[in-house]
């Protein structure tokens, strides 16, 4: 990753190489700290949909709406048996906090969810609010596992998910950890399952939060990523309805096979068009 980038406090890098040498280094025992500083500082903050949206509570309704409707195309186009019982959708959801996703979408959708995040408090407010006595969802959907596991140190159970949902956690992870991590997820997909990553973007290169760990990617970055994981983005969509003062945001859909291309016949007018130079 040849472009520069910044950290939260202006400095800038030449590239991503140089950052992460400063970051975490050679040595297992900096990338180490880098990730108990990470868990540290949201181990300091409040269980709370306010808490996990980083002040921005009133985030979550329109995140949850553009959510539902890259969801919807994705379960129509790729799982239509499932729209009437004929299959039983599983998701695992990374990063899950106290359940934020898996109860205002998930488990709407899903018959079973399991979810993934490393801060202890965070995931067992989650599993209280989960719980069937406190959840209107019906029996055919309900949270199954809660795991208190890092990304960078998880294995799924082969053969498991339809979707892996990634959303606002695949910052904390270094480049390498992020490249092994999506190789060792694939086994957890079904034949025919995706990989959903929602994620923070930037203008261009990176920009490095020193205070929570993380790194916001370019879309570039991104899909320069998605080519090391050998994955192939089958669909994205830009989220709209947030604060002009926040990141962009992006939805991806990645495959682990490539996206069959659609054949058209052009016109002969259409054809004989200059094209545009880009």
């Amino acid at each position: 990753m040849e472009k520069g980038g910044l950290d939260s406090a202006g400095r800038e890098f030449k590239n991503a190489e140089e950052m992460w040498r400063e970051q975490v280094g050679e040595h297992q025992s900096k990338k180490t700290e880098w990730y108990r500083q990470g868990v540290g500082y949201w181990e300091g903050v409040e269980a709370s949909a306010n808490g996990v949206l980083g002040g921005y509570g009133h985030v979550n309704e329109p995140d949850i709406m553009g959510s539902e409707a890259f969801l919807n195309t994705l379960l129509s186009e790729r799982f239509p048996d499932a729209a009437n019982s004929q299959r039983h959708l599983v998701v695992l959801d990374c990063g899950s906090g106290i359940g934020r996703v898996t109860k205002n979408l998930l488990i709407r959708y899903f018959n079973e969810v399991d979810l993934l995040e490393p801060v202890s408090h965070f995931l067992e407010t989650a599993r209280e609010s989960l719980a069937p006595e406190n959840h209107m969802a019906s029996d055919m959907h309900k949270a199954t596992n809660f795991l208190c596991v890092p990304l960078q140190e998880f294995t799924p159970e082969a053969g498991r998910y339809d979707i892996i949902w990634v959303q606002w956690c695949i910052g904390h992870l270094t480049d390498d950890d992020f490249v092994s991590f999506f190789k060792r997820a694939k086994v957890g997909l079904k034949p025919g399952g995706l990989f959903v990553l929602k994620e923070n973007i930037a203008r261009t290169g990176f920009v490095l939060d020193t205070e929570d760990r993380s790194i916001t990617r370019s879309e570039l970055y991104f899909k320069e990523l998605f080519c090391q994981c050998g994955l192939h983005i089958y669909k994205s969509k830009d989220q709209k309805g947030l604060p002009e003062e926040l990141f962009a945001v992006k939805m991806y859909a990645l495959t682990t096979d490539l996206p069959k291309k659609v054949h058209r016949t052009r016109s002969k007018v259409q054809a004989n068009r200059p094209g545009v130079i880009k």
